[in-house]
């Protein structure tokens, strides 16, 4: 089972991945946290009550006109038949520009209440399982120190 761990100055998110629900998606964050794609990119989407977004490679200089519409360079298709598709407090999905644009941007959840409506729409693959008031200390701009990967 792999596991991550998402570092930045506000704390820590410890997360559990749904890779029976969603490999190729696990898989892709994997590859892109081991090559060090994350660090030093910033969450540049806050939406209080909703989301927090990042994983978007023009963020390194928030002053970038781009961010929030860069990727790793390719698209992955939508994983939405497994289970746990459904978006609550702490789950990690992916974001996208609209079916089966998705690459690296992603975003964590506040909460169900306003995230219900994602369900089957983005794919959920991931949940912060440690560290879930990190989510509520993140501000636009806040750097990914850095995404450490643990293969147990």
């Amino acid at each position: 089972m792999k596991t991550a761990e998402i570092h930045t100055a506000k704390g820590v998110m410890k997360v559990k991945f749904y890779e029976e629900d969603a490999p190729n998606t696990v898989a892709n964050f994997v590859k892109l946290a081991k090559e060090g794609f994350y660090d030093g990119l910033a969450f540049h989407r806050v939406i209080p009550n909703f989301v927090i977004q990042g994983g978007c490679p023009f963020s390194k200089d928030m002053s970038d006109p781009r961010v929030g519409t860069g990727g790793p360079g390719y698209k992955i298709n939508c994983e939405l038949d497994g289970n746990n598709q459904y978006h609550d407090r702490g789950v990690l999905s992916m974001a996208h520009a609209g079916r089966n644009t998705g690459g690296s941007q992603f975003f964590i959840c506040h909460n169900r209440e306003n995230t219900k409506h994602l369900d089957r729409q983005h794919t959920c693959f991931g949940k912060v399982y440690e560290g879930l008031e990190v989510i509520d200390r993140i501000r636009v701009g806040d750097k990914i120190e850095k995404v450490v990967i643990i293969e147990e």
